[in-house]
């Protein structure tokens, strides 16, 4: 079976760093070890996501990093409506910066459409501007 990955916007993150902030604040609240991102709508491609997939962030409009994803959860809000919880590994992992334009939701990403991690040597280097980022993309310098 393949395996296929999601890719989310993360709204008002400026950094990777904003994201690990804003998720080591809500550790208290999901299972020891995980992060969660709960969404409205539950992925019709279930098995693949779950057969290896990461969800990979946007943040400012281009690809910084990924997270896989090792479940999905259903959570009932007070509103009463059912929603999808994606249960992400801890370790968030420094990816190729790859340009994306903005949309509401979540998105299906094809492996071979995957931007690369970044190599190890590479990860403790601080990240380039956004903009910066974005434009060295789009030249196909990453």
């Amino acid at each position: 079976m393949t395996h296929t990955h999601i890719l989310k916007l993360s709204v008002g993150t400026e950094s990777v760093e904003d994201l690990l902030d804003w998720q080591k604040s809500q550790q208290h609240r999901w299972p020891k070890g995980c992060a969660v991102h709960v969404t409205r709508m539950w992925p019709k491609r279930e098995a693949e996501v779950l057969n290896g997939g990461s969800i990979y962030w946007v943040i400012k409009g281009v690809i910084l990093c990924r997270q896989r994803i090792v479940g999905l959860e259903r959570v009932d809000g007070s509103d009463g409506i059912s929603r999808c919880a994606f249960v992400l590994d801890q370790d968030v992992i420094r990816t190729e910066a790859a340009p994306r334009r903005a949309f509401q939701g979540w998105r299906y990403l094809d492996p071979k459409d995957a931007p690369g991690d970044l190599a190890k040597g590479r990860v403790a280097e601080e990240a380039l501007p956004p903009a910066l980022a974005q434009a060295l993309a789009e030249i196909g310098l990453r």
